[in-house]
């Protein structure tokens, strides 16, 4: 059974991109297609309720807008740092 109130946002940024863009959102059951995939593809889920609401608003293919980009760069920076301590052992 799916949650109607679930909601998810895949972000894509490569190098040189002015900022991340959103490549796919959705609710309930596309929300949960979204999560398996990324997991699927041993791709990170961050969980916040309150930056998913934000980022539901921009439209697909969009850069995040300028007040999301700390938050957004925090949690690439932690990705990261965990990224390379993984592959440091």
């Amino acid at each position: 059974m799916h949650n109607p109130k679930q909601q998810a946002v895949a972000l894509a940024y490569e190098a040189g991109d002015l900022a991340p863009h959103v490549v796919a959102k959705g609710r309930g059951l596309i929300a949960e297609q979204i999560i398996a995939r990324a997991r699927e593809h041993e791709i990170f889920v961050h969980e916040s309720k309150e930056l998913v609401n934000l980022l539901m608003q921009v439209d697909l293919d969009d850069h995040i807008p300028p007040a999301l980009y700390t938050a957004i760069a925090e949690i690439l920076a932690w990705l990261y740092q965990m990224e390379n301590q993984t592959l440091g052992k």
